[in-house]
């Protein structure tokens, strides 16, 4: 539908990336109002965690734009692709930056929708623990509170199966914050196993198992996760919305199970290593 050009402003020397919609479609009214609503959507929120817009508009020959910042790294749909699962404290420390960024789009009535791998850009950080950061992008298809200008109709679906809530595979047309957490726990499912919680050969297959087939624990798939890192992915995946956390829960969640089980998890490590290295004459 267009194409992403790299772009370095001459005086500032700053780089930039700017998103074209094609001619052919910038004349579609609700084509350009959901490319809009991106834009709309990320700069309602300064968020470290939201990928920041500069500018937006209709360049003389009537081609719909958007300025965002420069990213330089992979999506998770690439890490997962080309790395398989990631380890357990890994895994929680992206996903609690992700519901960080979420639980601020909520605070201010945007839900996203989209929630993927490919819609979460990894790039360096130095400041932030494990030395990455995650960005959260697309937010075409997002619901902002009190406007319309993207239309979503009852039996509309909007979004990717693989990742979508109960609510969103019904065509529901009032999806709120919760359904974003649903997507997060897909999502924190696939980084902990490899894969979605709910995977078949055709769309209605899995739509399906996302309205009725409860979710497996990641343990089955994967040896050694902690309980709670279960009893978190599960909670939710829950298929009714009220059962769910909030995204601000599901962060504080994740704090006190990096800082309770991992932190007993790294202590077992530690005692391992020195019953290993302690020579057997010192035993006893």
């Amino acid at each position: 539908m267009g194409e992403v050009w790299e772009a370095r402003h001459s005086l500032l020397g700053r780089s930039a990336a700017i998103k074209v919609l094609h001619p052919r479609y910038s004349s579609e009214p609700e084509i350009v109002a959901r490319f809009f609503n991106e834009a709309r959507a990320a700069t309602a929120v300064a968020d470290p965690g939201i990928v920041q817009i500069f500018d937006f508009g209709h360049h003389n020959d009537g081609s719909a734009y958007i300025v965002m910042e420069m990213l330089q790294g992979e999506t998770l749909e690439h890490r997962l692709r080309h790395s398989g699962p990631q380890r357990w404290p890994d895994a929680l420390r992206l996903v609690r930056q992700i519901a960080s960024a979420l639980a601020a789009a909520h605070a201010h009535g945007i839900v996203h929708r989209d929630l993927k791998p490919e819609n979460l850009f990894v790039v360096a950080d130095p400041e932030v623990a494990g030395g990455e950061r995650i960005k959260v992008v697309d937010f075409g298809i997002a619901k902002l509170v009190g406007d319309d200008t993207v239309k979503t109709q009852t039996s509309a679906v909007m979004g990717t199966p693989l990742f979508m809530s109960p609510e969103q595979c019904r065509g529901a047309g009032m999806v709120e914050q919760r359904s974003d957490v649903y997507s997060l726990g897909c999502v924190l499912f696939a980084l902990l196993t490899g894969r979605p919680p709910f995977v078949a050969d055709g769309i209605g297959d899995i739509i399906a198992m996302q309205l009725r087939e409860p979710a497996p624990p990641p343990s089955h798939r994967v040896a050694g996760l902690p309980m709670a890192v279960d009893q978190l992915t599960l909670q939710c995946l829950e298929k009714e919305p009220s059962h769910r956390p909030s995204m601000s829960a599901v962060a504080m969640r994740i704090d006190y199970i990096l800082g309770t089980v991992g932190a007993l998890a790294a202590s077992d490590v530690a005692h391992a290593r020195v019953r290993r290295a302690t020579p057997p004459w010192h035993k006893g």
